[in-house]
């Protein structure tokens, strides 16, 4: 890579440690420099791409030197496909550093007394973890530099895999993934050739023009598959062929659907969904309680971390078995039916009206008969009034997304005032601003984090509140 002689080029930096997002970082003359792919203890030669007043970006030119805990990336895609960035970190260290940006941003952002934190618990299975995965169709797959400057014509542009980041157009054709368990490469890659072998064509989403779309595979720790096919338009024939070679060659697939999405976007969750084979769902297991998983179910996608993880919310809480609990964001209900059995009540409430659907499934097919489920934006259905109706919370689990609590739900928390909040959240940054709102009334007894993604920095915290 040639240097920008109008930004700066740094040689010879030793990568210190890991900042935001799982970058890599360096301190360069009181400038924090952000890189990627690289671990601490690396020596490298930095060429600076963005600058910014209180920190730059670069990307590495050259390495010098290895730190002496880098271990080989052992997925063949590592690099570009964009998942799984810290293979080179070996996994007591990924766990280090995920624990230390709790740590940072529970005090930096929160700016409350934070207690020590309980070692991060790891999972048990660093690969083939997930149990669902989404991929992509398309006519133009990823070209490798090599490929590029060969010049030679290019006779096979279709890929079947992940976009490249930062490209909406450019799917990288996985050939095998170490996040989801079997049958999950078999059956992509089967789809793969069958659709090449018989010249389906594969989505241009600038053109808005093909056959196939998208592939979602969910598989359960019960060892049942769900594969769901996207189709841009109905062709019966075709459609008809490609699932029925599909069942022939995966006899044991649980569940098949499909759906014909001729919108702007993939996402599936206002299509109608197709039954063909099996049946509409497939269930998760936990502690002997039943998960019915529908094509549109939202569940942990870890499913063994899931479990650990809801056993720590159910610890925090400390239910004696006369309580009301709130379970704000309960999605499709996992937490509120796996804590059912402590508390005298447990109320969900979820924006999602099909999660909440599937909520109360679960419920009856667990014969639990002490919850209730709520659809409907949060910070509009909790209010004074809901409360008045359905009894003062003495413990509230919230459970939202990356954003975090509107701040209409923490005012109201802070009316209603129950005795414990037990705060879980994929996004540490979020959780503490929301906490520091919360520090008039609450204060932190606990925190926990939990890996549910080996590889990636991603991690969930969850934080005990209780009041003052």
């Amino acid at each position: 890579m040639a240097r920008n002689k109008k930004k700066p080029y740094y040689e010879k930096v030793l990568i210190e440690s890991v900042g935001a997002e799982g970058k890599a970082l360096a301190r360069i003359n009181d400038m924090v420099v952000f890189t990627k792919l690289v671990i601490p203890g690396d020596v490298v030669d930095l060429q600076v791409i963005r600058k910014r007043k209180k920190y730059q970006e670069a990307v590495v030119t050259k390495i010098h030197a290895f730190s002496v805990d880098r271990t080989p990336a052992f997925c063949q895609h590592f690099g570009v496909c964009g998942g799984c960035k810290w293979q080179y970190l070996p996994y007591e260290k990924q766990l280090f550093y995920k624990q230390q940006q709790v740590e940072d941003q529970i005090k930096r952002i929160g700016k409350i007394d934070v207690p020590e934190i309980l070692p991060i618990i790891g999972s048990k299975n660093e690969t083939f973890y997930r149990n669902k995965l989404e991929f992509t169709f398309s006519n133009k797959r990823w070209l490798s530099t090599e490929e590029i400057a060969s010049g030679e014509e290019i006779t096979d542009p279709n890929s079947l895999g992940f976009h490249i980041p930062g490209m909406f157009d450019k799917v990288i054709n996985i050939n095998k993934c170490w996040l989801q368990p079997s049958p999950s490469n078999e059956i992509r890659n089967f789809i793969f050739e069958y659709a090449s072998n018989n010249n389906l064509t594969f989505f241009d989403i600038k053109e808005k023009k093909g056959f196939l779309r998208t592939l979602i595979i969910r598989t359960s720790s019960t060892g049942e598959t769900m594969v769901i096919v996207s189709f841009f338009k109905h062709e019966h024939l075709l459609i008809k062929n490609l699932l029925e070679a599909l069942v022939l060659k995966f006899q044991d697939i649980t569940s098949l659907m499909y759906v014909i999405n001729e919108k702007a976007n993939d996402t599936i969750t206002d299509q109608q969904i197709h039954f063909y084979y099996g049946r509409d769902h497939i269930f998760e297991e936990m502690e002997g309680l039943k998960f019915k998983i529908g094509p549109k179910s939202f569940y942990q996608t870890n499913s063994e971390q899931a479990y650990q993880l809801y056993k720590v919310v159910r610890e925090f809480a400390e239910l004696k078995g006369s309580e009301t609990v709130f379970d704000l964001y309960t999605g499709t209900g996992t937490i509120a039916n796996f804590i059912s059995g402590n508390a005298k009540k447990v109320i969900g409430i979820e924006c999602v009206p099909e999660a909440i659907a599937d909520a109360k499934v679960n419920s009856a097919i667990n014969n639990i008969s002490n919850t209730l489920f709520f659809s409907g934006d949060i910070k509009n259905v909790l209010h004074t009034e809901f409360v008045s109706i359905h009894g003062k919370p003495d413990v509230v689990i919230t459970d939202p997304p990356r954003a975090g609590m509107h701040t209409d739900v923490i005012k109201t928390l802070l009316e209603v005032l129950p005795l414990k909040i037990v705060y879980v959240s994929c996004n540490p940054a979020t959780q503490a601003r929301d906490i520091s709102l919360l520090a008039s009334d609450y204060k932190i007894t606990k925190i926990q984090p939990v890996d549910m993604f080996p590889h990636t920095h991603h991690v969930e915290n969850v934080v005990l509140l209780e009041i003052i």
